[in-house]
């Protein structure tokens, strides 16, 4: 898959996951114009969606799925918190708690990958995910921890 190509997948994606009509008012573009960046239609290979209209959207996603694929393509990894949370956590027995079920759920995921043997990208993927999710927990505990000492 081309370049071009996959970063319009990823444009429709985006697109999709917002809704056609939602992103038609939330950026001020026609339906037309939307599908034009993503249309793999030889005529429309040279265009792409711009910058602030990709931020626009993304805002309104659940998923960064144009800067994902950027990502992806640089081979850079990056740690998207999907939660947005506002509230910190509430103290360190609550973060030994998460950080028991986060532990719990990467060793789920652990089994799951490892059953047949090998682990594949996508396993592979998951397992960052929620290595990820249990520094989080981590940095949250020590967070607190500093907050009691002081």
């Amino acid at each position: 898959m081309s370049t071009a190509s996959y970063l319009k997948k990823h444009t429709e994606a985006l697109v999709k996951d917002v809704g056609i009509e939602a992103a038609c008012t939330l950026t001020g573009k026609s339906k037309a114009t939307l599908g034009r960046y993503y249309s793999d239609s030889e005529e429309h290979g040279d265009r792409f969606m711009p910058v602030d209209v990709v931020a626009e959207l993304e805002a309104a996603s659940r998923f960064p799925h144009v800067t994902s694929a950027l990502a992806d393509l640089r081979g850079i990894t990056f740690s998207y918190d999907s939660e947005k949370r506002n509230a910190q956590s509430k103290g360190v027995n609550q973060d030994v708690v998460a950080l028991a079920q986060r532990f719990a759920m990467l060793m789920s995921e652990y089994n799951s990958a490892i059953g047949d043997g090998r682990i594949t990208i996508n396993e592979a993927k998951r397992l960052l995910r929620e290595t990820l999710a249990i520094q989080q927990v981590l940095l949250d505990m020590k967070l607190n921890l500093e907050d009691e000492v002081s």
